[in-house]
């Protein structure tokens, strides 16, 4: 037997890295999408009928995904959701995944929020593609980063690239990405 066999081991385990692989683009789909107030490529990180348990809110795909968009929209400026450590549970056509996050906010008022936490999602394979079916967003800490400025020509040199926006007009839209002069 060759290294290059098709063995039924080797295909399931493609087939199993595979899934793996759907549901980290649709953790990626939903941070990606709020982080740029794409509401079309955030929820389809949602089946139509999911819920999502977020602690300061909760409801159906749709109208979590307008809370969230219309929340930072109005008390944040900027902010990132970095998703990290991740396990999963494959079981057939469903999933069971722990996702740790760190969130970043640039608050309107105030300083800048900073929190900790992990999603806690079932995701389900339908017609092939996986998406969230429920949400519990356990929110482990939060508070208020007091943030150290620099010197206003470092702050010039670090933030000259972008734009930095909250929608289609930011920079990671640009096709293609070229050298700016």
């Amino acid at each position: 037997m060759s290294d290059a066999a098709l063995t039924p081991e080797l295909i399931a385990f493609v087939r199993e890295q595979k899934d793996r692989f759907d549901i980290q683009q649709c953790l990626l789909r939903y941070t990606r999408g709020v982080d740029r107030h794409d509401r079309e490529l955030m929820l389809s990180a949602y089946w139509p009928n999911a819920f999502d348990e977020h602690g300061v809110a909760e409801g159906e795909a749709a109208a979590f995904v307008d809370w969230a968009i219309g929340w930072h929209g109005e008390y944040q400026t900027r902010h990132q959701h970095i998703i990290a450590n991740h396990s999963l549970e494959l079981d057939g056509d469903t999933a069971h995944g722990e996702t740790y996050y760190v969130f970043w906010g640039e608050n309107r008022m105030g300083p800048p929020t900073l929190a900790f936490g992990r999603y806690v999602d079932r995701f389900e394979k339908r017609d092939g593609e996986w998406r969230i079916a429920h949400r519990v967003c356990v929110n482990e800490k939060a508070g208020l980063f007091m943030e150290n400025r620099l010197p206003e020509e470092a702050e010039a040199m670090l933030y000259k690239s972008g734009p930095n926006r909250r929608d289609k007009d930011d920079i990671s839209y640009l096709r293609p990405l070229t050298r700016s002069r």
